[in-house]
């Protein structure tokens, strides 16, 4: 869905062309080397949102010795759905990492729908983490293996911990505006 909210949104801006953005993901942080992006995969997700109604061709411009270039634009549907879009990811998302293409487009959508599934984020992770920690203190461990129960139990409140850190930093740029 990042791909195809990332499509939308430079749509928003104006009408595009695949390869265009592709060669833009690319420079000067080749992005779509990172995602694995290649050209079909953008093709694709561009014929699955003009499926969809999102984006509609408008122009097909003809270079000699070249491929045609098939130019979209954003439909009226496509303007609706990219805040819908961009919302899911961020709720589906168990990672701010996940949700890196939603945060560049917040632009689209209402900061303050944003911030209450922030704040549920931020509670489920402190849920997590005295669930783990009442765990751990039920475990009846053998010395032999006490060794590797405190190392895991020190990792997950460690990750769970940097977790919450960052969702309360994100949660901070939000309702300061300052993201």
């Amino acid at each position: 869905m990042s791909i195809q909210i990332y499509i939308l949104s430079k749509l928003m801006d104006e009408n595009n062309y695949p390869y265009k953005l592709k060669k833009e993901l690319s420079t000067p942080i080749p992005f779509d080397k990172l995602l694995n992006l290649s050209e079909s995969k953008l093709y694709y997700h561009f014929e699955s949102l003009s499926k969809q109604g999102l984006v509609e061709q408008v122009e097909i411009i003809k270079e000699e010795h070249r491929p045609d270039k098939q130019v979209f634009s954003i439909t009226d549907k496509g303007r609706k759905q990219l805040p819908l879009k961009i919302y899911k990811v961020i709720e589906d998302a168990e990672s701010i990492s996940e949700m890196i293409v939603a945060l560049v487009n917040l632009r689209f959508v209402e900061t303050n729908k944003v911030i209450p599934i922030i704040e549920k984020k931020i509670e489920q992770s402190l849920i997590r983490k005295d669930q783990l920690n009442q765990i751990y203190h039920q475990i009846d461990v053998v010395s032999s293996t006490r060794e590797v129960v405190d190392f895991m139990e020190s990792y997950y409140v460690s990750q769970l911990e940097q977790s919450i850190h960052w969702w309360k930093v994100l949660l901070e740029k939000l309702k300061t505006k300052t993201i």
